[in-house]
């Protein structure tokens, strides 16, 4: 008989779970909250270790099909002047594959069109969970319970899960800092994956596949604050920079505001009892290294791998705390040395040694977190 689990939380995370599962012969139901699934305006670069995890669950061709590889880019100052550059086809060739940009909800709908009907319930909430694999959720029509052989909790920053069997885990703390995200229309014009910085400010910018951009500003802010029109603050803030900034912020028809929070405190397991945490449930991360989404790659497809063995949930803590862990902490450092950085001398000082650091060693610097290899799942 199969075994069964149950997933918690239908974001790229949980449905990539749901498909490695599924890969190895388990039965799965995913429950998420939300009664329905809406459309973020924001994109990703999914990095060669979050490519490589979509490879193995047999969805890499539709991903590379929906997205773009072209990802040369670099760093600049917002004056445009160029602190590092880095070239698509030299990360290609020491990485073995291309990062891709990505529109979010495209590849959302990808990992749901490979689960069959039915497998994702929709506004369904989890109330309690225990250890030994026990589910209670309630959803417009009652309430339900569930028992299976694993549970995995990926629901997000906020998690139900770790909230409910991780009582000892700090919650999610505010960065300092304020972002806005939006797409354009079709774009004409060509620009490349960059990011650009000013005192405690950044804006960056991803080209789609579909023409589109998707762009995101980040400033050095106290939580809670808001402006009427946010598009006017965003263009307040960055209407003087390079081009194509401006001309970016007013193609733009509205845009998204979050305060950027992570979990400080690294939790001391990810596992209890048949219970997996997963994503940011399990180690939510500042997007300095973009890292989120290829980091809930690589717990999924870990965790499919691992999790019909005897060991199987110890193997998953024991491979992926240690690195998740890792890449999280390296990912505040850099937001720290990099958007968040405001005085005017230590600006000065990182932008000099920047400019001054040969290109290869931008290129292994940014290279250092993508090179994992996944799991065969079959």
């Amino acid at each position: 008989m199969a075994r069964s689990a149950i997933v918690v939380g239908g974001g790229i995370g949980g449905l990539g779970a749901a498909i490695g599962l599924r890969r190895r012969g388990w039965q799965v139901t995913v429950l998420e909250r939300a009664a329905q699934f809406r459309q973020v305006g924001a994109g990703l670069v999914l990095q060669a270790n979050g490519v490589r995890c979509l490879d193995v669950l047999g969805l890499g061709a539709a991903v590379r099909g929906r997205g773009r590889a072209d990802m040369s880019g670099g760093t600049r100052r917002s004056d445009g002047r160029w602190l590092a550059r880095v070239d698509a086809g030299a990360m290609e060739r020491l990485l073995g594959t291309p990062a891709i940009g990505v529109h979010r909800a495209a590849l959302h709908e990808i990992l749901l069109g490979a689960l069959p009907d039915g497998t994702v319930v929709t506004g369904a909430e989890v109330t309690s969970v225990t250890e030994d694999g026990s589910v209670r959720y309630r959803t417009v029509d009652g309430s339900g319970r569930a028992q299976a052989d694993l549970v995995v909790g990926a629901d997000g920053i906020r998690s139900a899960v770790r909230n409910l069997l991780w009582p000892e885990a700090g919650a999610p703390v505010h960065v300092g800092v304020s972002a806005w995200r939006g797409v354009t229309p079709v774009w004409d014009g060509d620009l490349v994956v960059a990011i650009s910085w000013d005192r405690g400010a950044e804006f960056g910018m991803v080209p789609l596949a579909d023409g589109r951009v998707y762009w995101y500003g980040a400033v050095n802010a106290a939580p809670g604050q808001r402006a009427t029109d946010e598009l006017a603050e965003v263009r307040a803030r960055f209407g003087g920079w390079h081009d194509p900034i401006p001309a970016l912020i007013a193609a733009t028809g509205s845009v998204q505001r979050d305060d950027l929070a992570c979990l400080d405190g690294p939790l001391t397991t990810y596992v209890k009892g048949r219970v997996a945490l997963l994503g940011d449930a399990a180690h939510a991360m500042t997007p300095n290294l973009g890292q989120g989404a290829n980091q809930a790659l690589e717990d999924a497809v870990v965790l499919a791998a691992v999790a019909d063995r005897p060991d199987g949930l110890a193997s998953y803590d024991q491979q992926r705390r240690p690195r998740s862990q890792q890449v999280a902490k390296a990912s505040r450092v850099i937001g720290r040395f990099g958007q968040q950085l405001s005085n005017p001398i230590a600006v000065a000082a990182r932008n000099t040694v920047m400019r001054l650091s040969p290109p290869q060693m931008a290129l292994r610097s940014m290279a250092r977190y993508a090179d994992w290899q996944p799991p065969k799942l079959v």
